[in-house]
Order: structure tokens, then C-alpha cells, then sequence
């Protein structure tokens, strides 16, 4: 009797072992809904480890051009790597965007992206970097430049940005060989002087000091090295010799009002014509040519045009250099600064170290901190 009853109740067990062997695994449909819910985006190219990022990314403001670019280019790369993300607006506001970084740690963020609205104080990104660190969350910076101190008070932090001084460089000698191959024509007034006025953006920024400097100290080398005189500052009594945004924001608007306000005391007529306009973004200087155009200068296929240079090389700067409203710009690569980031968030991703996969790029030797170069166009 034992022994039959031993016999059923195996019997038994191996009945249930297959029942639940037999039980459906989840259809692929079914296995691709459940990843999208759970990194709360597109499911294509998803993978474990992606549904696990929650990234917060957080630029200066969404009215800057060059920084629309971007966000652009991010957008899609993050699309890519099927992260979960959210872009927030720091309105050009510091304690906005220190608010929305607190916020989004709170929510769960587990990696942040931050384009630092205060550049000319540390500060802020120490701020925003400590409270990284006590979060125990990567933190990139990019595009403005933070301070190496900040960048090296955290094994998990970065930047990835430009190399402020080589657009400075680099605008100097393109203007330069301009100045030089057209000597005459800009020369309005015949004195043998070039009259400029630059547009600098936001005071204690790295890019918009070195690019103030250096596009004015490097063309005059060369105009001097030519035999010719070095540029002349369009009003005499600014020392400073540039013209800033008062509000930080490297605006269109600012560029459109100063540039306007001139034009009425400084004309051909009055023999003392502003020659030629350097902008430290192509924001500015597409500002600039809408007050020139409103006096009659740059329009397109127009008799007269003062020179106008930039930098970023926007679509909408590209197009107007294309037309002969505008003459130059230094490209500050949206594609490549957006690439670049996105080689670190595949490595926060993967569980890499946040800084791997980075020997092709220019990394600083002493600090994390990436160089995207810039390059030149002129719509040759």
C-alpha cells in the first residue's frame, strides 16, 4: 500500500513540474510594450541598462540659438540610446536652474546634463556638483566653461565643451584675411583706418572674453605684420572697446538696439562709419545686420556692405553668409558637442567609468574635460 501510494503521489509531482514548465513566455510585442513603459520612451534600441537612466538636462535657455542646436542634436542622440530624459529651461535665471536641478534629483534623475547659466562665479556649479555628489549621480557639464576645481571635486564629473581662446584664434585671422583682400572697399571713410565695433555677450564668460581678446589682438598682428594699422574701436571715449548684453543672454535684440543708436551719430555721411562688425555669437551678429539693413546696408544684392563676423555657424548665420549679407562665422560644432556628451551617457549607461571610451577625443591632461574644435566658414 506505501509503495503504491509513493508511486502516485511522484506521479503527481512530476505532472506539476511540467505544468509549470509549459506557462507562455511573453510575446515579443509584449516584451517591447514593457520596455517602453519602463524607460518611459521609445522602446526601439532600448536595452536594460538604458531603461534604468533617468537624465535630467539642463541648458542656460531655450531662446539661444546656437544652445537650440543642441538641444536638437541631444534630443536625437538620447532618442538613440533610448535613455529617459527631461530638458529643462534655466530662462538665463541661476536660482531657477539650481531649483529645477534639486527638483529633478528628488524625481529620481540619475545622471545630469547642465549647461551652467553663471559663469563669471564657480559657485553655482559647485553647487549644482556637490549636490551630484551627495546624490551619488554623474554630473556633465557642457558648453559653458566651469571652473577645473569643480570639475576635479568629483570622480563623477565632466565637461564637455570648446577651447575658448581658438575661436578668438581663429575669427582674428579670418578676419584678417579678409580685411586684407578687401582693404580698400571696407576703408568707407578712405583714412586708411578700419572702424569696428564688437558685440561681446555676457561679462566673466570664457568664450566671450577669449574671443574678445584674441579676434582683435591676432588680426591686428597680422594687419601690422601686412603694413597695415590695427583696428580702431568706433567710439574713442570706450575704454573697454566692446559693446556687452546687459542681461547675459548673447542677444539678437541687444546687438539690433546698440547697433541702431549708432547708425544715427556714425554714418558715411558723417565720415565716420562703423566698418566692420565682430560679434562673439552669430545671435549678435545677425542683430547687427538687421539694424545695418534697416539703414540701407547688407541687403541682399544691395551695392553696400560692412563686414559682419560670428561665431557658431547657426543654419540661419550659414544662409545669410550664403546670400552676402553676412561675411563670416566660426563653427562651434552642436553635432559634436552633442556627440561628445552622448559618448559619456552610453558609458553612465553600460556602467563604464564616466570618462572610457574617450582617448580619440582632446581631453585636458590634468582635468575631465573635453574639447570639441571649432572651424571656420565662410560659405567657400
Amino acid at each position: 500500500m506505501k509503495k503504491k501510494l509513493a508511486l502516485i503521489l511522484s506521479a503527481l509531482m512530476v505532472i506539476g513540474m511540467l505544468a509549470g514548465c509549459s506557462t507562455p513566455a511573453p510575446s515579443s510585442s509584449e516584451a517591447s510594450e514593457s520596455s517602453s513603459q519602463a524607460s518611459g520612451s521609445s522602446a526601439e534600441g532600448s536595452t536594460p541598462a538604458a531603461q534604468e537612466l533617468n537624465v535630467g538636462v539642463f541648458y542656460y535657455t531655450f531662446s539661444d540659438v546656437y544652445i537650440t542646436s543642441v538641444r536638437n542634436n541631444m534630443d536625437a542622440k538620447l532618442d538613440e540610446l533610448g535613455v529617459k530624459y527631461t530638458n529643462y529651461d534655466g530662462a538665463n535665471t541661476q536660482p531657477t536652474q539650481i531649483d529645477q536641478v534639486n527638483t529633478a534629483i528628488t524625481n529620481g534623475a540619475n545622471l545630469l546634463i547642465v549647461n551652467i547659466v553663471e559663469t563669471s562665479s564657480p559657485d553655482a556649479a559647485q553647487k549644482i556638483c556637490d549636490a551630484a555628489k551627495a546624490a551619488d549621480i554623474p554630473v556633465i557639464f557642457f558648453n559653458r566653461e566651469v571652473s577645473s576645481d569643480v570639475v576635479n571635486s568629483y570622480e563623477k564629473c565632466a565637461f564637455v565643451g570648446t577651447d575658448a581662446a581658438e575661436a578668438g584664434h581663429m575669427q582674428g585671422q579670418m578676419i584678417a584675411d579678409y580685411l586684407l583682400a578687401n582693404y580698400e572697399a571696407v576703408d568707407l571713410n578712405g583714412d586708411g583706418t578700419i572702424s569696428y565695433v564688437m558685440f561681446k555677450g555676457q561679462e566673466g564668460n570664457a568664450e566671450a572674453e577669449y574671443r574678445t581678446q584674441f579676434a582683435v589682438e591676432d588680426c591686428d598682428a597680422a594687419l601690422k605684420e601686412a603694413g597695415k594699422p590695427a583696428l580702431s574701436f568706433y567710439a574713442a571715449d570706450n575704454a573697454s572697446k566692446y559693446l556687452v548684453d546687459t542681461t547675459g543672454a548673447w542677444s539678437a535684440q541687444a546687438a539690433t538696439d546698440y547697433m541702431t543708436t549708432i547708425l544715427a551719430s556714425y554714418s558715411e555721411a558723417n565720415g565716420n562709419m562703423v566698418e566692420l562688425v565682430i560679434a562673439n555669437n552669430d545671435g549678435m551678429a545677425e542683430g547687427a545686420i538687421a539694424a545695418l539693413q534697416a539703414a540701407g546696408y547688407n541687403v541682399e544684392g544691395g551695392e553696400k556692405t560692412i563686414p559682419v563676423f560670428g561665431v557658431d555657424a547657426t543654419d540661419s548665420a550659414k544662409e545669410k553668409i550664403q546670400k552676402g549679407v553676412m561675411t563670416g562665422t566660426i563653427k562651434q560644432d552642436a553635432e559634436g558637442m552633442a556627440n561628445t556628451i552622448a559618448t559619456l551617457v552610453a558609458n553612465v549607461q553600460a556602467g563604464s567609468e564616466l570618462m572610457a571610451n574617450t582617448d580619440s577625443f582632446n581631453v585636458d591632461s590634468d582635468v575631465a574635460k573635453i574639447r570639441v574644435p571649432y572651424g571656420v566658414y565662410t560659405g567657400e
